[in-house]
């Protein structure tokens, strides 16, 4: 009988891409997704899972797991997998009740939790980052005048930079801690010292507890939403830097249980001393993962999908990245912001004439309501664009967003008509 992965969460098509790289591989694996409804829309094409299990945002755990054993009955369940934060821990509480290999529920727990992945990294020793959980303004404040401006004030839930705010003054508290209770009103709000330095991201694939880094990315986020603007790879740095970060990330993994899958790891490089800003059990979002295979040649959707069906892929993913072959290249990719306030009527120049190697892509429909940077959601285009070295890829992707022109309007209710 072949294998029968049930992924939770259905946020990307990966499930889908997994089992078409299955069918090509001549392993054919039956695929099942168990998510929320209002994830459908971003499953693609229903045909390419052999079922789909909705379940509203709300429901409790145990119908979450009646669920999947419902699926486990009618088609045994030999892997199990989960696309994003919110899943993981669904997908370890089921993995325990099926008797199915997943993700550890402490690990899971530790890395979503903003406060106590700082906890458990300060007691591991890897690092000692000031933080503290708070509950209102005033618990802002007191951090502040203990551990100094700015700081950084976020749910210790979230994901896609909702809710984050920087304090750079005592007359920013307030709405900071709002901006990170509106965002999350139920995993509390974390505290935590602003770390300045070049911020990057990591991307490394662990097996038995073991991690190869993928790639590390430069990352360039908004000053105040703290937003990411944009990405570049392979990140430019010098060697020393490079092993720096690669050695403290590993340790981070191991302090914090990871055993086996991808991860993206948030890092800011102060003083040459790599601080984590924040971890997650999955591949980097906005489009990472896939300017990773343009780069590097690694098809981690085929990592993901041999990991899924038991293989051993470290020694191949080695073998990979140190072919004598390979023609790297740099990726980079930049997004458009959004106005302040308004109702988002187009997106104009998206369809170029645009250079060989740049690609746009608009995120967002007409009749958005606009609110600014609000989060990544916020953004309205991409760019992205590939070249020999990183500062090209990174200006052509600039310059592709700077020749679009946001069209909005503003709604009656903002109109002073006299």
């Amino acid at each position: 009988m072949s294998d029968h992965i049930l992924f939770f969460g259905g946020g990307q098509h990966l499930p889908g891409l997994i089992r078409a790289r299955s069918e090509a591989s001549g392993r054919p694996c039956r695929v099942s997704v168990l998510g929320r409804i209002e994830g459908l829309s971003k499953l693609g094409d229903p045909n390419d899972y052999d079922r789909i299990v909705l379940l509203r945002a709300d429901d409790q755990l145990e119908e979450w797991l009646a669920a999947a054993m419902a699926i486990h009955e009618a088609d045994p369940v030999t892997h199990i997998g989960a696309i994003s934060e919110q899943s993981q821990e669904i997908a370890a509480e089921a993995g325990r009740k099926l008797g199915v290999h997943t993700y550890d529920a402490e690990t899971v727990r530790v890395v979503n939790d903003k406060y106590a992945m700082r906890k458990r990294l300060a007691e591991a020793g890897v690092e000692a980052v000031p933080y503290a959980a708070v509950s209102g303004p005033a618990d802002v404040l007191a951090f502040c005048e203990s551990f100094g401006l700015p700081c950084i004030v976020k749910p210790r839930q979230s994901t896609a930079s909702r809710g984050v705010g920087v304090v750079r003054s005592v007359d920013d508290a307030e709405a900071a801690f709002a901006r990170a209770a509106a965002a999350d009103e139920t995993s509390g709000i974390v505290a935590e010292a602003y770390i300045p330095g070049a911020q990057y991201s990591v991307e490394a694939f662990s097996e038995g507890g073991e991690h190869v880094v993928l790639a590390i990315t430069r990352k360039y986020s908004d000053p105040v939403s703290m937003v990411e603007l944009g990405h570049v790879l392979p990140a430019p740095l010098d060697a020393a830097s490079q092993e720096a970060i690669e050695s403290h990330v590993r340790m981070v993994l191991d302090a914090l249980g990871v055993e086996f899958g991808p991860t993206h790891t948030e890092i800011v490089l102060a003083e040459h001393q790599p601080r984590v800003i924040e971890t997650h059990l999955r591949l980097g979002g906005d489009d990472i993962w896939q300017m990773i295979t343009g780069a590097t040649g690694v098809d981690v959707v085929d990592l993901l999908m041999r990991q899924c069906l038991g293989d051993q892929v470290l020694a191949d993913l080695r073998a990979e990245l140190a072919h004598p072959a390979r023609t790297p290249r740099s990726e980079a990719i930049w997004f458009a912001g959004a106005p302040e306030n308004g109702v988002l009527v187009d997106v104009l120049g998206v369809d170029g004439p645009h250079p060989p190697g740049v690609t746009v892509e608009a995120s967002a429909a007409s009749g958005r309501e606009l609110h600014g940077l609000e989060n990544s959601s916020s953004r309205l285009a991409k760019a992205r664009a590939h070249a020999e070295d990183p500062a090209q890829a990174l200006a052509l992707a600039k310059e592709a967003i700077g020749g679009l022109r946001i069209v909005s309007r503003y709604p009656p209710e903002h109109l002073d008509l006299v």
